[in-house]
């Protein structure tokens, strides 16, 4: 296998674009060689616990309504050709994900990381939900098999805090600053959400490899 380590953040909706034009890829050539992780990388570190409202944070960074509504637009077309259930309108806060992360990271533990990444980000763009609040994301946990109670157990301490914020400053300190970031084999890196025929093309580009080795 080939390790695919993807740099992510479940409230950026081109990581929830890139993910599933990877995964329609990865469905169509199920003999695909990558061993996939999951690694935090907060698009706002410094955001509030209780986070912000997320229109108001969006016309403040991207300069007024008129060029929110023109990226949400663009959004919106990507998501219908990615066949994601997205509405850019939906989520109604900005939230911090650092709780998030420790999720996808306990998840990855049991085996079900992408899983759990898939559940987090349909709950945010497809159903609205705050995915900074402890008792949802321990609602989504559940909804994958983990254990609801030892989540949020966990999730109202600081367990593996410090270590989620120590990987994302370590990303940022290795060149990650924008997400999603793909690194293959742990050493070339594909950046943004990327169309289902590149990954295609990658997958076939490996194969072709494998089999000239053999």
């Amino acid at each position: 296998m080939i390790r695919l380590d993807i740099f992510s953040d479940p409230v950026c909706p081109w990581c929830y674009v890139g993910k599933s034009n990877l995964d329609r890829a990865l469905a169509a050539q199920p003999s695909h060689p990558f061993a996939i992780q999951w690694h935090p990388f907060q698009l706002n570190p410094d955001m509030p616990a209780s986070g912000i409202p997320r229109r108001a944070y969006l016309e403040a960074k991207f300069g007024g309504k008129e060029r929110v509504d023109a990226i949400q637009d663009r959004l919106r077309d990507a998501a219908r050709n990615a066949g994601v259930n997205l509405d850019p309108e939906k989520p109604n806060m900005m939230p911090n994900t650092l709780n998030a992360h420790r999720l996808i990271h306990w998840a990855g533990i049991e085996g079900i990381q992408s899983l759990v990444v898939t559940a987090l980000m349909e709950a945010y763009w497809g159903e609205g939900r705050d995915i900074g609040d402890l008792a949802t994301l321990a609602d989504i946990a559940a909804s994958q098999g983990m254990n609801r109670a030892e989540v949020l157990r966990l999730l109202a301490s600081d367990a593996d805090a410090d270590d989620i914020q120590a990987r994302d400053e370590d990303a940022r300190r290795k060149g990650v600053s924008a997400v999603p970031t793909f690194l293959i084999a742990q050493q070339y890196v594909v950046s943004g959400a990327q169309p289902t025929e590149v990954w295609e093309k990658v997958i076939a580009e490996i194969a072709g490899l494998k089999a000239d080795q053999n």
